[in-house]
């Protein structure tokens, strides 16, 4: 990823608190990905390999026994299995064509020790996920 282009990554809950510097070392071990509809991103039960940024596009998380949620652009999945170093717990596939950035599970962990601001970001984002889920 172009380290000057922050657009996608200030437009993500857990990196809009990042100044130039976090964002730079956000971009810098960012990938990008592209998936066509109906291409499946995450498995359940597979190993947390990295968080993904949706930049275009939605997908569908399917959590097990739970109703889908659809995510679009600026929103992400995939931190719970990175957080709690666990499985993956919901399917995710491609519901258009889908553009976005995927950051692996060893450059998160550092990023998270060198800015805990994400840590704490996206330990707020998943809170409110939750809270919207119970309701």
């Amino acid at each position: 990823m172009a380290n000057s282009d922050f657009s996608v990554l200030e437009r993500v809950p857990i990196f809009a608190c990042l100044d130039e510097q976090g964002l730079t070392q956000v971009a810098a071990v960012a990938s990008e990905f592209e998936a066509p509809p109906g291409q499946v991103l995450v498995e359940i039960g597979q190993p947390g390999l990295g968080v993904f940024v949706i930049e275009s596009g939605t997908v569908r998380i399917e959590p097990p026994g739970d109703e889908p949620i659809e995510r679009g652009p600026g929103d992400f999945f995939g931190e719970l299995a990175i957080l709690t170093d666990s499985p993956r717990t919901a399917r995710v596939s491609a519901t258009s064509d889908v553009r976005g950035l995927v950051i692996r599970r060893a450059d998160i962990a550092n990023l998270l020790n060198r800015e805990p601001t994400i840590a704490v970001a996206m330990l707020r984002e998943v809170a409110r996920r939750l809270v919207d889920i119970s309701h």
